[in-house]
């Protein structure tokens, strides 16, 4: 098979960001199969461009994957209006560079955001092949809770766009059991949406892997280190963090650190001198290829986002890299997130927005390493039962062939 991915965030293991999709074209490759793949020329966290371009598209090749990477406006750390002009320029481009690509038997769109999802119903309709929608977050439901869409003409319009592509793909694919069930809710019939959680590679992050590196890099080899890795925008919430870490000022063992970029990363750097936070590090950005290393540093590992009903609905895929390296997790997240570390006892719960409790559980896990240490070793077994990528995208492989076939 010849698949056609469009996925305007892609990112390369040379890159800030989550490889999912690398390692899924990987994963093909050893299968016979091909995932070509049409990428923006920006990095989705940096906002930096990822490759010089002669025209509308330039070509890259990362070990016999073929990537396009197309043009887009550099404007996605901007305000709102200039993000979806962005958006706009890449649905746009995406179109005339993936119909370069010839011989394809099926079209693969992803969301959000949800205009390259446009562009990829768009080829696979020109070429008269399937389309696949993966679905990775709920859009506009997240835009909506988080107010960043308010006008009711945008959002009549965002729910129409949505209910649109839902009902014009072939398969829908979700990364996530409640959003599967959110689809029903809307009248999507059962046979039509297929939930295949991400999972990590467990070889990639496991336990024997020694970040002692990192720690001295970063001049902590002494400290109880919490990693946060990731996108430092406005549904992480990481000013929840920062209250925390200044409630724990006085214990100098504990530190915070930060790698990752995005649009809110100046003004919290700001906010931490402000506060005089000399226990948060904010690390900057390393490619995928390093985040083994990184998050073997640490002590534990946290995932946090704002306090909104959408969210609990939501995956962030950095918690199955921080379970498959054996590292404990702290979990400021409500709903099926919760639930899974809950599950596998491989971490510990604080309510969203609670920062008094956030630091609380940070002091009593650096108080009691071997509980850490128990989580770890918890959450690695679980996930490696229940998550382990190669799983995941052999179930992944079957539906594409599925498809294809049908």
């Amino acid at each position: 098979m010849k698949i056609l991915l469009i996925n305007q965030v892609f990112v390369s293991p040379e890159e800030p960001g989550h490889t999912r999709h690398f390692e899924m074209a990987k994963f093909l490759q050893t299968r016979g199969h091909e995932l070509v793949i049409v990428a923006s020329d920006l990095n989705y966290q940096t906002g930096q461009r990822t490759v010089e371009r002669r025209g509308v598209y330039a070509e890259q090749n990362f070990d016999g994957i073929r990537v396009l990477r197309s043009y887009m406006v550099p404007a996605i750390h901007r305000n709102y209006v200039w993000r979806v002009i962005a958006f706009f320029s890449f649905m746009f481009s995406s179109i005339w560079t993936a119909l370069r690509v010839k011989d394809v038997d099926l079209v693969m769109g992803t969301t959000p955001p949800i205009f390259q999802a446009v562009s990829a119903w768009v080829v696979a309709s020109l070429r008269g092949k399937p389309f696949l929608l993966e679905v990775r977050d709920l859009w506009p439901e997240f835009g909506i809770s988080m107010g960043v869409l308010k006008n009711p003409l945008i959002i009549a319009l965002s729910r129409w766009l949505e209910k649109f592509l839902y009902k014009r793909a072939n398969h829908i694919l979700v990364n996530s059991p409640a959003y599967r069930d959110y689809m029903l809710d809307k009248g999507l019939p059962e046979n039509k949406v297929t939930y295949i959680a991400y999972g990590t590679d467990v070889d990639m992050f496991n336990p024997s892997i020694d970040g002692s590196s990192i720690r001295k890099e970063l001049n902590v080899e002494e400290k109880f280190v919490v990693l946060y890795a990731g996108a430092l925008g406005q549904a992480n919430d990481i000013d929840t963090l920062l209250r925390a870490a200044e409630r724990l000022k006085p214990y100098d063992k504990i530190y915070f650190v930060l790698f990752g970029d995005g649009k809110e990363r100046a003004r919290l750097e700001s906010e931490a001198q402000r506060m005089d936070l000399r226990n948060v590090i904010f690390a900057g950005t390393r490619p995928k290829k390093d985040m083994p290393l990184i998050v073997a540093s640490a002590d534990a590992c946290l995932a946090i986002l704002q306090d909104i009903p959408a969210f609990r609905t939501t995956y962030p895929n950095k918690v199955f890299d921080y379970m498959a390296a054996g590292r404990a997790s702290v979990i400021v997240i409500d709903g099926i997130t919760r639930e899974l570390i809950e599950s596998s006892n491989g971490g510990v719960y604080v309510h969203p927005a609670d920062d008094a409790m956030l630091a609380q559980k940070i002091l009593e896990l650096s108080q009691n390493p071997e509980r850490v240490k128990e989580m770890g070793v918890n959450a690695r077994d679980y996930l490696v039962k229940n998550l382990d990528r190669r799983d995941k995208l052999n179930e992944t492989l079957g539906l594409l062939e599925k498809l294809v076939k049908s």
